[in-house]
C-alpha cells in the first residue's frame, strides 16, 4: 500500500517527459540568446519577432481543460513566461502582474504560462491569492514553448520572457530576459502596455 502513491505519480509523469523528448527532436535551436549565470542555454522552437502574427497555441488551465490563444483574440494580451512558480523570482514576477492588472481596462488580458503541472499552479494561486491573471500550463503538449522558441533544451522548462500581443493579433513587444535568474524590465513592459491600452480605447471611441 505504501507504494501506491509512487506508482500513481510515476504513471502521471511519464506522458509529460515522453512528449517533451519527442517534440524536442524536431525543433530549431537558439544557443546564444539567454544565459543561466555565465553559461548560455539552448532554446528550442521558432523565435517570434515584433510585427509577426502571433502563432495560436494550446495550453491547459488548472483543471487540465484546453485553452487556446484564440480565446482572447481582439484583446491586448500580455504573456508573462516563467520557468517555475516554485522559485522566488518567478513568484514575484507573477504577483507583480497580478497586482498591475487592476490598473488596466477589460481589454487587457494578462496570462502567466509555465511548465509547472496544473496541480502545482492551482496550489500556488490559492496560496498567493492570484486572481487577476490567468495562470496556464504548457506541460502537456509544449505547444506554446515550441511555437515561440522558449523551451529550454534538456530541462523541459520555459525561459523567462514577456510577450505582448496587440488587438490585431501581432507581436507588439518581446523581451527574452538575457539572464534567466533576473527580472524582466517591468517599466518598459508597462509603458508599452499602457500605450496599447490607450490606442485601443481611442479605436473603440472612433468605432462608436
Amino acid at each position: 500500500m505504501k507504494l501506491f502513491p509512487l506508482i500513481i505519480l510515476f504513471s502521471i509523469n511519464i506522458p509529460f517527459f515522453s512528449t517533451a523528448n519527442t517534440i524536442s527532436k524536431n525543433l530549431l535551436e537558439s544557443s546564444d540568446l539567454v544565459k543561466a549565470g555565465n553559461k548560455y542555454i539552448t532554446l528550442l522552437g521558432t523565435q517570434v519577432n515584433v510585427g509577426d502574427p502571433a502563432p495560436n497555441f494550446k495550453v491547459v488551465d488548472n483543471n487540465f481543460a484546453s485553452v487556446e490563444l484564440d480565446k482572447f483574440k481582439a484583446n491586448t494580451i500580455l504573456i508573462s513566461v516563467v520557468p517555475s512558480l516554485d522559485t522566488g523570482i518567478c513568484s514575484l514576477q507573477t504577483k507583480r502582474f497580478n497586482e498591475e492588472v487592476a490598473n488596466f481596462g477589460e481589454n487587457i488580458i494578462m496570462l502567466t504560462i509555465s511548465n509547472d503541472l496544473p496541480f502545482a499552479q492551482k496550489r500556488f494561486c490559492k496560496a498567493e491569492s492570484i486572481n487577476g491573471i490567468e495562470v496556464l500550463s504548457d506541460s502537456v503538449w509544449r505547444d506554446f514553448g515550441s511555437k515561440y522558441g522558449l523551451l529550454i533544451k534538456d530541462m523541459g522548462l520555459l525561459t523567462r520572457a514577456i510577450i505582448i500581443i496587440d488587438g490585431q493579433g501581432k507581436i507588439a513587444y518581446k523581451e527574452l530576459v538575457a539572464d534567466i535568474s533576473q527580472h524582466p524590465d517591468y517599466t518598459r513592459v508597462l509603458i508599452k502596455l499602457k500605450a496599447l491600452s490607450s490606442f485601443n480605447t481611442i479605436d473603440n471611441i472612433n468605432a462608436t
